[in-house]
């Protein structure tokens, strides 16, 4: 990402853009410090496979070494004394998987399996149901494994970065999916906490007008065939940013039609091929982005914005941009109040195309350039993930949305709670539980969250802090628990900054 290196001062200048954060006109008021929230949102991964066995690393020969503070707190993960790290009830035990492992299958993440997985909260049925593994019809790295694969997990020799995040900043270990289900309900769940409205009906994608699988949006012209649409009456929390005239964005990586990759790729077809997966992955995926669904919010022509000066505001592009584009803004002096992020595909780190390794060299290389950017002391990232991917984790989260369709297996056949119970159908969850990380100069340090949230909490604090109101229309935004928890708003920590290595996820100087 070439617009990385557009440092702060090659635009307005170091003090013109210092004076735009400062000014108290600049952003709209706030019910808390924060003036910009970024939120990062990565791909497939539960919280075991990432931080199952957190503080505690192996620091094999050859991989980057991670050792925690001894105040460290611990989280609810795969600990010797609860007994699921040597006697778990699954086929198989959980596996650590090596750095130079960072390259998986993808395991099965569909609505059904991933209920089926949990087995009515006995969690014991991964292998089976959500387990895959290397086959000769779908060939992919399982090490030997086949589909015992999904009981692996990474330490902090591999997820190097995000253990370094976790110990300066605040992590939860009692976060989840809003509801069951792959990519595309986890990325609608953020923007609206509501997978209901979705029309036509598509067999295995929506199921009684909810969507549970993957389809693409309607008129985007990067879809594929089978779409769908939110149409004209559904709301996000983009249109409620827009009625209180907040700038803000989406910025996926590919958006902008107009580049042409080193590759030669371009337009829709844009690619990168990762170093570890050695798979060549479209940069824009259009079922990652989740405002291309709802006629209000969509950017359907990839229409670029009217400047740089316009990021975040109303115009053609409305509010839809590349992750170049944010960069951009940043260097320009227009950071927009809230700011969504979508790595292109080779580093979203989604198992079978992208890796733990590539997701930490965009992670951190976001992280490095906010956090030397005058604005950082009143911003918050958010680091967060659409869905498991089916890996294995052993916490079930409380059943706060029942269904009972022919889709639903989490409390038996047809069935996730009690039948009757639903507002709209298709909506079991909460989900799997996923890593959820706030990094901030207001974020509690070396913090673990045990409240219960979900992927609408992040939806719960856009709305809090810049008053908002909700959504309606029985978006879970109502009920998601808060993410206040993970923040101390009566001082900033002085210099907090933590900026690291982006290949090996090691600290290093913010210079």
């Amino acid at each position: 990402m070439a617009a990385q290196s557009r440092w702060l001062s090659s635009a307005l200048g170091a003090c013109a853009i210092a004076a735009f954060y400062a000014a108290p006109s600049a952003r709209a008021d706030t019910a808390t410090p924060i003036k910009h929230l970024v939120v990062i949102f990565q791909e497939n991964e539960s919280f075991d496979h990432y931080f199952g066995t957190y503080p505690n690393a192996q620091n094999l020969a050859g991989e980057p070494p991670f050792f925690a503070s001894p105040d460290t707190p611990s989280v609810n993960g795969l600990t010797v004394t609860n007994g699921l790290l040597n006697h778990n009830p699954n086929l198989s035990n959980p596996i650590r998987l090596a750095r130079s492992q960072a390259a998986t299958c993808d395991q099965n993440h569909d609505y059904m399996p991933e209920q089926q997985a949990f087995d009515s909260g006995l969690m014991d049925k991964f292998v089976q149901f959500t387990g895959v593994g290397n086959t000769a019809s779908s060939p992919c790295p399982d090490y030997g494994y086949g589909p015992n694969l999904v009981m692996g997990y990474y330490d902090g020799n591999t997820v190097t970065a995000l253990w370094n995040y976790a110990q300066h900043y605040a992590m939860s270990d009692n976060s989840f999916g809003t509801t069951f289900g792959p990519s595309t309900v986890g990325a609608v769940n953020l923007v609206s906490g509501q997978t209901y409205g979705a029309t036509p009906n598509v067999s295995g994608d929506t199921i009684d007008g909810t969507i549970i699988g993957d389809p693409d949006p309607t008129g985007d012209k990067c879809s594929g065939s089978t779409t769908v649409t939110l149409g004209s009456s559904g709301k996000n929390i983009g249109d409620l940013l827009n009625a209180k005239g907040i700038t803000w964005g989406f910025f996926e990586g590919g958006f902008d039609l107009t580049i042409t990759n080193p590759d030669g790729s371009t337009g829709c077809n844009r690619t990168h091929t990762s170093l570890v997966t050695a798979i060549k992955k479209d940069d824009y995926i259009p079922h990652h982005e989740p405002f291309q669904y709802y006629t209000s919010t969509a950017n359907p022509s990839h229409t670029r914005p009217s400047s740089v000066a316009a990021i975040g505001t109303t115009d053609a592009a409305n509010h839809q941009y590349d992750i170049h584009d944010f960069f951009d803004a940043l260097a320009r002096g227009n950071f927009p109040a809230v700011s969504i992020l979508k790595a292109p595909g080779y580093q979203d780190g989604h198992p079978g195309y992208s890796d733990p390794l590539d997701e930490q060299t965009f992670i951190v290389n976001v992280l490095n350039t906010l956090q030397k950017s005058p604005a950082w002391n009143s911003t918050a990232v958010i680091i967060s993930w659409d869905d498991s991917d089916g890996w294995y984790d052993h916490q079930m989260g409380p059943i706060e949305s029942q269904s009972n369709t022919t889709e639903d297996a989490l409390t038996g056949t047809d069935s996730c709670g009690t039948a009757g119970a639903a507002a709209y159908e298709g909506r079991c969850g909460h989900g799997p539980r996923l890593p959820l990380l706030v990094i901030s100069h207001f974020a509690k340090g070396n913090f673990v969250d045990h409240s219960v949230t979900d992927q609408s909490s992040i939806i719960r604090f856009i709305e809090y802090n810049w008053s908002l109101g909700s959504i309606g229309n029985q978006s879970f935004d109502a009920i998601a628990g808060s993410l206040q928890n993970m923040f101390d708003f009566s001082n900033g920590r002085g210099d907090d900054r933590l900026c690291l290595d982006p290949n090996t996820g090691e600290p290093t100087n913010c210079r």
